[in-house]
């Protein structure tokens, strides 16, 4: 398995970074488009979907979907990234309430809709990050995998109070500090780099605490979809990865958030 990890990051990760840092307008926004037609694919099944047709045509509608926003030039609009913060915070409502709310998500239709106010604000908030400079789509990306690291080295050594047992019984609330540390020291660093100043530097800080936080709960979200479905992955995509969304889960919180939030405050 290690071996196979290896491997598939070895390809994996020279084309994704080109992909995010060496395109710019329409092969950006197609590039990013492509990666969440693929998750979205993933998200059929995750929904409950089984028949090819039936993920075929979600993947259709996910599609006319990303057209019109791009044909209405909303691919840098601000709206799409409100919806989906409203939808996050529906989200955190299902996911604190895992099990005893599992009767007003576990329709077909409702994962669905979820899907769509999860992805189609993730590529939003990808094209809005590109656009605003690449420096601040890469600090985004570091801010999560800092976070992670840190939330599963600090969870491996100090975890003892789980943050969520029923949706991811391996998480911590120490972990969860370990990841806001981590990502903190990383906004001072960027505050520095930037030449923010006091306040500009703070006001970072206080954005990256917000979606690191965000981050952990587009985990969870996944998290709890594929424990409802009985999967371990998202699916085998990526061999010894799983899936696109095992990958870019915390990515569709944080990347929308930071987007709506990185707006407001420049």
């Amino acid at each position: 398995m290690l071996r196979q990890r290896v491997i598939t990051a070895a390809w994996l990760a020279p084309l994704t970074l080109a992909g995010l840092f060496g395109l710019e307008d329409i092969a950006f926004a197609l590039f990013t488009a492509f990666v969440v037609l693929l998750a979205g694919w993933e998200w059929t099944r995750l929904a409950g979907l089984t028949s090819l047709r039936c993920r075929g045509l979600a993947i259709a509608g996910l599609g006319v979907a990303l057209l019109l926003l791009g044909l209405v030039g909303a691919t840098h609009a601000v709206w799409p990234l409100y919806l989906g913060a409203a939808g996050w915070l529906l989200n955190l409502y299902w996911v604190t309430g895992y099990p005893a709310r599992l009767a007003q998500w576990r329709s077909t239709g409702v994962r669905l809709a979820m899907g769509a106010w999860v992805l189609l604000p993730t590529w939003v908030g990808f094209n809005v990050l590109r656009e605003s400079g690449a420096v601040w789509l890469l600090f985004v990306l570091l801010l999560v995998w800092g976070a992670d690291i840190g939330a599963y080295f600090v969870g491996r050594a100090l975890g003892r109070r789980k943050l969520a047992p029923s949706v991811s019984p391996g998480k911590s609330w120490e972990g969860v500090a370990g990841g806001v540390l981590v990502s903190s020291l990383l906004a001072v660093a960027f505050a520095i780099w930037q030449g923010l100043g006091a306040a500009g530097g703070l006001g970072l800080l206080a954005v990256t605490i917000i979606v690191t936080l965000a981050s952990v709960l587009g985990d969870l979200l996944e998290s709890m979809l594929k424990r409802h479905q009985g999967l371990k992955d998202s699916s085998q995509l990526l061999p010894g990865h799983g899936g696109v969304l095992d990958r870019i889960d915390s990515l569709t919180a944080a990347v929308p958030l930071f987007a709506l939030l990185h707006l407001g405050v420049s």
